[in-house]
């Protein structure tokens, strides 16, 4: 079993600079592992230029310029280009069952938040359980966090009960189980949209690409991170009761965002789609 660890970065400020140039430099890697491939399949109509094949390159680039190529960790810059090559192979797989392509897009320094860190130090002031894979360095807003996947033995389960629920996710309420017991909706969203508006109004009128706008940028998406980080405690502490108290628990597949959109309006008589007796 793999888990995530989040843990927060308290980085001084040469040090972040210095993680701001690492996620700028990955991004212009990626950028150009995407042209190349882009270029291979437009040329040759063949994937010809794969993760492998393009980190054997990126060998001969650091060696020809060691100074501005080799101050990043090789392996980190070959997780951003396997990042890649998932991307491309969840195109063709969805190509296959005939969805939605979505072909990989450039991406902009803004854009690429996470990256490989390979092995770095750190001051690790709580144990991590089982066996570290991988550690990725990520940026939320003005915050750093470094991320660790470990891989765990399966946990013990949980003493039987006995005991089988029925829940039905809805709009109004946030859960309902077959009890008769309701959870109420916590309202995040709601309550974060109160807060002073002006801060949209201030992002329409500052020019693109000037620090007036990425200050206003920052303070527009700080509270939508604080809703869904609130949303998720809230599903996290609320599934664990159920969890304990019952054996089985079943809910309906239901797609919430469908159940709240209006009724399309019925077609009248004049209308196409309405049936006419001839």
């Amino acid at each position: 079993m793999i888990r995530a660890h989040k843990f927060l970065m308290r980085p001084t400020a040469g040090q972040q600079v210095a993680l701001g140039e690492m996620l700028r430099d990955h991004c212009l890697l990626c950028n150009g592992a995407l042209q190349e491939r882009r270029d291979a399949w437009h040329h040759t109509s063949k994937t010809a230029a794969r993760c492998g094949q393009q980190s054997v390159q990126f060998k001969e680039i650091r060696a020809f310029d060691p100074e501005r190529q080799s101050r990043w960790s090789f392996s980190s810059q070959q997780a951003t280009l396997r990042r890649l090559d998932k991307a491309f192979a969840a195109l063709f797989r969805r190509v296959k069952a005939g969805e939605k392509p979505g072909c990989p897009r450039f991406r902009t320094v803004g854009r690429l938040d996470t990256v490989g860190a390979g092995h770095i130090k750190v001051h690790q002031h709580r144990p991590v359980a089982g066996r570290v894979k991988t550690v990725s360095v990520k940026r939320e807003g003005r915050k750093w966090f470094v991320v660790l996947t470990a891989e765990q033995a399966a946990p013990e389960p949980l003493p039987a009960t006995g005991s089988v629920v029925g829940i039905d996710l809805g709009t109004a309420d946030f859960l309902a189980d077959s009890p008769g017991g309701f959870v109420p909706g916590p309202r995040h969203g709601r309550k974060a949209a109160a807060k002073p508006e002006t801060a949209q109004q201030t992002l329409s009128r500052c020019k693109r690409d000037s620090k007036r706008r990425r200050k206003a940028v920052e303070t527009v998406a700080a509270p939508h991170r604080k809703v869904r980080r609130q949303r998720l405690g809230h599903a996290h502490k609320t599934a664990l009761d159920p969890v304990r108290e019952h054996d089985v628990i079943t809910h309906e597949d239901l797609k919430i965002s469908h159940m709240s959109r209006a009724p399309a309006p019925k077609p009248g008589p004049d209308q196409p789609g309405s049936f006419l007796p001839g």
